[in-house]
């Protein structure tokens, strides 16, 4: 007869070591310490809907009964596709042969250190840095270190390149997430150079690349054959819960990624794939009106938070402001109803920190403002 004794089965310490060190998002526990009526300023998922034209599609292919397994790498149109917005947007040639479609930007980081990554080998990371680039290190077995970041939340190059000297991979993500950071070409050209003259790999995490407001983005394979980019359709479209995101590098370490996902996911939804497929060769109308609202909600938390006295860098790309606040203003801030993420969420480097999202209304903004206001 089965039994549920958890004492039994952890005295037994059937899990593995990997699991186990692995910690859980600290994005989402904050989520339950907040009350009830509490304004959303935490998680980073677009309040957009996902445009008409790409729901339609998803809807035609439900119709159309294409519901069935695709090729594992994705349907040979939506490579093309892609293949086309990476020469179109990135001025980067990757062939439909070097694309594979994933589950989101997340099985694409997923399969990628998996594919490279043995036991000890070192994977550098921004910190602060998104939840899943220490995580995703561990559970291939690797040893996560972050990079310590300047003063304006922006890579130190000099001390990056120290750190690659140890290294076997590197992320880098920009526009950031949490920070909301753009790196200038300068700094990415010398990164990925350096990584490529050190044999080390570069996953350049490019989910944001559409919103930046003032700079420009630049693509670390631009600079570097030692590249893989990751990318989604997550942000950029409002389609985060159709988890479709896409993967390319040279097609030795695209064969090896590919042996992976075929083995946790065997191909992206095939619905999803033609609803992305529209997305990528229709119009970009949809994308420049949320990053026009999404520059109209940056001013309005910002200035809102000048204006209560915070002190930090605009962002320059995302839709994220990373603020700096201690435990007791965060706590003060959380208990008026407004939720954001703390900073250790985010790294080692950043615990006197807190991270906002404005991708939610000017109304909620601007009523959590109010909250702030009321107890600072």
């Amino acid at each position: 007869m089965q039994t549920s004794n958890n004492e039994g089965i952890m005295e037994k310490n059937v899990f593995s070591k990997r699991a186990q060190t692995v910690e859980m998002s600290g994005i989402r526990k904050f989520f339950q310490k907040a009350r009830p009526d509490s304004i959303n300023l935490g998680i980073g998922q677009p309040d957009f809907p996902t445009p008409e034209h790409i729901k339609n599609a998803g809807i035609k292919a439900i119709e159309n009964n294409l519901t069935g397994y695709t090729f594992n790498s994705g349907v040979p149109e939506l490579r093309h596709a892609l293949s086309e917005k990476f020469k179109r947007e990135n001025g980067l040639l990757y062939t439909e042969e070097q694309i594979i479609v994933t589950a989101g930007a997340g099985e694409a980081l997923f399969i990628a250190m998996q594919s490279l990554v043995d036991n000890g080998d070192v994977v550098l990371y921004q910190d602060p840095g998104f939840v899943s680039y220490k995580e995703c290190a561990v559970l291939s077995g690797g040893k996560p270190k972050g990079i310590s970041l300047d003063e304006n939340l922006h890579i130190d190059v000099e001390k990056c390149k120290k750190d690659l000297d140890s290294a076997k991979v590197i992320v880098l993500n920009t526009p950031g997430n949490p920070t909301g950071a753009v790196e200038s070409e300068e700094t990415i050209k010398a990164v990925s150079e350096y990584a490529e003259d050190a044999g080390v790999t570069v996953i350049s995490d490019e989910v944001y690349e559409h919103f930046i407001y003032e700079k420009k983005h630049y693509s670390a394979a631009n600079y570097s054959e030692n590249v893989m980019t990751i990318n989604a359709a997550s942000k950029t479209f409002s389609m985060t819960g159709w988890r479709l995101g896409f993967i390319a590098g040279p097609e030795s370490y695209i064969e090896q990624c590919l042996k992976v996902h075929q083995y946790c996911q065997t191909c992206a939804s095939s619905v999803s794939q033609y609803a992305a497929l529209a997305a990528y060769t229709g119009s970009m109308e949809c994308v420049y009106e949320m990053k026009a609202e999404y520059a109209k909600r940056r001013e309005l938390l910002y200035n809102g938070l000048k204006d209560l006295g915070f002190d930090f860098p605009k962002p320059d790309g995302a839709f994220y402001m990373f603020v700096p606040m201690d435990k007791q203003m965060f706590e003060k801030i959380i208990d008026a109803g407004v939720v954001a993420i703390p900073g250790d969420a985010f790294g080692e480097n950043a615990k006197d920190y807190a991270r906002f999202s404005y991708a939610a209304s000017r109304e909620n903004i601007s009523e959590a403002l109010k909250r702030m206001k009321s107890v600072i």
